[in-house]
């Protein structure tokens, strides 16, 4: 058991609260993971002290230079991947080929970032006066706060993480209280990288004290979160009175669509991977299941089938499919929400519904995937986001019913299709509401070089990933150069030979 410290101003330090915070394995709640400092205000003032002063140094590196830094962090990442995903698998209990993959993904994000380094294009236009250039560049905007989730602790960090610096800002970074291990590890890797100090800083706390510090700070530009959507609309409530810019990546509840022409064991592998991958805990995860009329009952006998054989325990071991949910509070608002479905009209609960018997469970938020069929789009267990488990299956007629019923949520994050007919798939990408469409392929499994987020209550419109990530970062200059020696007024003078 390791004690942790705050990181202000390129040191680790105390909080001035005294106050501590246990960190536990969610299969084990025995095992405390790490001691954390509980801080407040007046430490996220002092980090944002900080990362102004360091701001006024780092905007003027040149941008390959921050580059290199990032580079040089994705390195180690990769060098301790798997030391960071057995932390990662202990911390927020997801298993070990998970918890790899969240690592990678952050190692993917950083190499992209060096290579945005030399990328970070502007836009020249031609002027409608002669002897005049019209030009764009892109330029950092401040000290940015950076609020993150338990259940991707390395990957959403360095999403946001990575483009920020590179851009040319400097961060307060607040991780979730379930998982400040991995976002520890991240920060001290940058460290080592050669970030200078009060570039990146780190302030452990709950969002009530730390995460409200910073969105009522008026020297933070911006916000960066990902979350739930209640928690969102607050961010932006708050945030907005000062005008900060704000990236919203809020909650989602993706459909997988089963046509009657599908490969069903392809979409069989793709739902059981969307919906019981990360233990239902990602806002990509497949809580919804359409299936065709056509296919209905062999394709739900299917996923029942495969959906009994998973095998539930610590992610440490190599051959478990699912790990425990994140802590007790989401373990009993599962159970509540399958109550909910299990009194909601018609609906059936075929699969799960309670905590696994044994021993080995005793000590862990451990639950059984969970399956529903005869839902329909009104229930609350097809519209409200559960983040956990439990799917539910709905019959349709033809597609134009599965794609109505696909988009008869409030989230429009991520979406699926199984089948063999182009046009369909088609027609599907182009009427599905959703920032992410897959084709044969699970609602999970996003690649950082594109842009990642979605409509409706998913988010307000920003993207994390790829290239659009950094219009988040980034403020637009648009620069007129007039070499005419005279004044020239534009829409008024015209161009005369």
């Amino acid at each position: 058991m390791k004690e942790y410290k705050n990181y202000i101003g390129g040191k680790w330090v105390d909080s001035v609260t005294g106050r501590k915070f246990e960190d536990r394995n969610p299969a084990n709640w025995d095992e405390v993971i790490g001691i954390f400092p509980k801080s407040n205000a007046e430490d996220v003032e002092k980090a944002v002290e900080a990362a102004k002063k360091a701001y006024k140094y780092w905007k003027k590196v040149p941008v390959p230079k921050r580059g290199e830094i990032v580079r040089k962090a994705a390195e180690l990442l990769l060098e301790r991947k798997e030391e960071i995903a057995r932390l990662m698998t202990r911390e927020m209990g997801k298993i070990l080929k998970e918890t790899r993959g969240d690592v990678q993904e952050g190692i993917d994000t950083a190499f992209y970032a060096f290579g945005e380094s030399r990328r970070l294009f502007g836009w020249n236009a031609p002027s409608e006066l002669p002897d005049k250039y019209a030009l764009t560049m892109r330029q950092p905007m401040g000290v940015w706060g950076i609020i993150t989730p338990w259940n991707f602790p390395i990957a959403i960090p360095s999403w946001k993480i990575f483009p920020a610096i590179l851009a040319g800002n400097t961060v307060v970074f607040k991780p979730a209280t379930d998982t400040p291990a991995c976002a520890a590890e991240l920060v001290k890797i940058l460290e080592e990288a050669g970030v200078p100090e009060g570039v990146v800083n780190i302030v452990f706390g709950s969002g009530s004290e730390v995460g409200m510090a910073l969105l009522e700070h008026p020297d933070i530009v911006g916000i960066s979160f990902t979350g739930s959507s209640d928690v969102g609309r607050k961010i932006a409530e708050i945030a907005g009175r000062g005008l900060k810019k704000i990236s919203l990546e809020l909650g989602g509840k993706n459909g997988q669509i089963v046509m009657d022409d599908a490969d069903l064991e392809l979409a069989l592998e793709g739902v059981i991977w969307g919906a019981f991958g990360t233990t239902g805990q990602r806002c990509t995860a497949t809580s919804r299941l359409i299936i065709h009329e056509a296919v209905y009952d062999k394709f739900l006998e299917m996923v029942v089938e495969r959906a009994k054989q998973i095998k539930i325990g610590n992610g440490l071991d190599e051959t478990v499919e699912m790990g425990p949910l994140i802590n007790e509070a989401q373990r009993e608002k599962v159970k509540m929400y399958v109550e909910i479905g299990k009194n909601e009209d018609k609906a059936r609960l075929i699969l799960g519904g309670d905590v696994p018997k044994g021993e080995e469970y005793e000590k862990g938020w451990f639950f059984q995937p969970t399956i529903f069929d005869n839902v329909n789009p009104s229930m609350r267990i097809a519209q409200e986001e559960i983040f956990g488990p439990v799917l539910s299956v709905f019959k349709v007629k033809s597609f134009e019913e599965a794609i109505e019923v696909l988009n008869s949520t409030n989230y429009g994050l991520s979406s699926s299709i199984y089948t063999r007919d182009l046009n369909k798939a088609m027609k599907a990408i182009e009427e599905i509401e959703a920032g992410i469409v897959y084709v044969n392929a699970p609602t999970i499994g996003a690649e950082c070089h594109l842009p990642f987020g979605g409509i409706k209550n998913t988010g307000n419109g920003h993207r994390e990933g790829g290239w659009t990530v950094y219009e988040i970062f980034t403020e637009w200059k648009t620069i007129y150069i007039d070499f005419s020696g005279k004044l020239q007024k534009a829409q008024i003078d015209t161009w005369e030979e």
